[in-house]
């Protein structure tokens, strides 16, 4: 009978280690979603790295030899 005990006592370990584990892995979760929803927008939806740059030709320099 004591190694029915011991059985019993090793799944209920598992079970509130795994129950530990799901808890902290909701709360990651949720503070993952809460920074998301409080990060400041980018301003006017564009892209810091090509803000300002302009498509298709661009004008020719005087430096270009031209």
């Amino acid at each position: 009978m004591a190694n029915r005990s011991t059985n019993t006592f090793k799944k209920k370990e598992r079970e509130e280690a795994k129950r530990r584990k799901r808890l902290a892995k909701e709360a990651k979760k949720l503070e993952r979603k809460d920074l998301k929803e409080n990060k400041d927008p980018l301003l006017n939806d564009e892209d810091p790295d090509i803000a300002g740059i302009i498509p298709g030709p661009q004008p020719r320099t005087e430096e270009s030899g031209v």
